[in-house]
């Protein structure tokens, strides 16, 4: 039997999670989970203080760096002052950070609307279903190939991968999927520079006629009612779409009353160098979600915004969507200092992302000439990716994928002359993709050394 104290081993820890804890989340696809102590910046380290440059910040939930002071201490300051509220009662910092928000969104859409405040990323997709359900009493979405909105029934039936399904039954409101963009692999076998946009000419012949199954020309009415998206993929590998392709879409959707949900849980704050990623592609969403970064990771606060006419009080009526935790103070406070932070750093943020962006992909662009197994090297701002595949160029290597994972893990690297480690992640249609999203203050000095000791996993695992 274990004998517990505050010195607990590595192994320890191991013994007593193997044995009490639930396999069913996501740490258990590792056979022996790496520990962390502690972090700071962009780093985190491990019981014996090495640190690992981490390029992955919690999925791209601390995008403003591990303990950031400003956020923490507004986070300690309502734990002393009001850190519990039922959802029955109002505290200003909810009404505070609702017109920051709802005004830094009008300002970039030229469209009023409202925010909608919850707990975690999938019950903000669960909410903009009913936000979509509500307005136009249907219940077909489209949705991407590709495409990841949570593992909530409602969620997993808007995200494409079919195993968050198999084990709990018949579907019966699962989404249209729609082939996403993807040019390195492209869906219809077509090259970027004569496609002539296919992949949207596709797409709209849905509704050349009734016998396509979704449209009634007639009528002018769709079986689907919205279009959930993701601007740039998450889950799916960090993949962007081109720049023509959400204004062709939207004018298409807007032809045939169809409502667009943007999904910038992974993206939003300034990850790929504008507050919100739809921005790089000049479109209006409809309805919008977010989650993650909000709060830099300190609490799981989600919420979503919608343009006024789906949302007003006497559309979206009192009581039409609630949680216990949805007037969650100590993240509403959490979520007020980093929209603060973006109120006043904003144009630092849209200045130095894209010139630190540019740094990083000369840097992948380097290792891409330097080794065969890149087949690919691509992104927006911090959300940027390594495309491995076999020394074709294009077979995925899922195999090194995981391997340059792990062996980041193991914490021997170097960099000028002193031991650390790279903590990195995974994604795409087949696990072959390395996903890059450090956080937004990362050092040009960072970017050396993420980009040198990609280099030493390479240059071990490919001789």
């Amino acid at each position: 039997m274990l004998v517990l104290n505050e010195m607990i081993t590595d192994e320890e820890i191991r013994e007593l999670d193997d044995k009490y804890s639930s396999w069913g989340d996501t740490v258990h696809y590792s056979k022996n989970p790496k520990i962390f102590a502690t972090c700071e910046g962009s780093y985190i380290y491990d019981s014996n203080d090495t640190p690992y440059l981490d390029l992955q910040m919690m999925y791209s939930s601390c995008n403003f760096g591990y303990k950031n002071k400003r956020i923490t201490n507004a986070v300690i300051h309502q734990m002393n002052t009001l850190p519990q509220l039922t959802p029955k009662f109002l505290h200003r910092y909810k009404a505070l950070l609702s017109k920051k928000m709802a005004d830094l969104i009008e300002e970039r859409f030229n469209e009023k609307g409202r925010m909608h405040f919850n707990v975690g990323g999938a019950q903000a997709t669960e909410d903009a279903i009913k936000i979509v359900r509500n307005y136009t009493k249907r219940n077909g979405f489209f949705a991407f190939q590709g495409g990841y909105h949570g593992r909530t029934i409602g969620a997993t039936a808007l995200t494409s991968s079919f195993r968050y399904r198999e084990r709990y039954g018949h579907f019966a409101d699962r989404a249209n999927f729609v082939p996403f963009p993807y040019c390195f692999r492209c869906p219809y076998g077509m090259k970027c520079e004569n496609c002539n946009h296919f992949c949207i000419k596709q797409f709209a012949r849905n509704f050349e006629s009734e016998y396509k199954a979704i449209y009634d020309p007639k009528t002018n009415e769709c079986e689907f009612k919205a279009f959930i998206a993701e601007p740039i993929l998450g889950t799916g590998g960090y993949i962007e779409a081109p720049s023509w392709y959400f204004k062709e879409l939207k004018e298409i959707l807007d032809a045939y009353d169809i409502m667009l949900v943007v999904d910038e849980v992974q993206m939003g704050m300034y990850r790929t160098g504008k507050l919100w990623a739809i921005e790089n592609y000049n479109v209006v969403p409809d309805v919008m979600t977010f989650a993650k970064s909000i709060t830099n990771g300190m609490n799981p606060l989600s919420g979503l915004w919608a343009k006024e006419k789906y949302i007003a009080p006497d559309v979206f009526t009192p009581g039409s969507a609630h949680s216990t935790y949805c007037t969650n103070p100590i993240g509403i406070r959490a979520a007020h200092e980093v929209i603060s932070i973006v109120e006043e750093e904003q144009n630092d943020f849209e200045r130095e992302i894209p010139r630190k962006s540019a740094k990083f992909m000369e840097g992948l662009n380097f290792l891409k000439n330097k080794y065969a197994c890149i087949g690919d090297v691509g992104g927006i701002g911090f959300a940027l990716r390594i495309e491995l595949t076999q020394n074709d160029g294009f077979t995925p290597n899922r195999k090194l994928c995981d391997a340059i994972q792990e062996e980041g893990l193991k914490g021997d690297l170097n960099y000028k002359g002193k031991r650390c480690g790279l903590v990195l992640n995974n994604g795409g249609f087949y696990k072959n993709i390395v996903t890059l999203v450090p956080q937004l203050y990362i050092t040009d000095e960072q970017i050396d050394m993420a980009i040198e000791l990609l280099d030493q996993l390479f240059s071990r695992l490919t001789r």
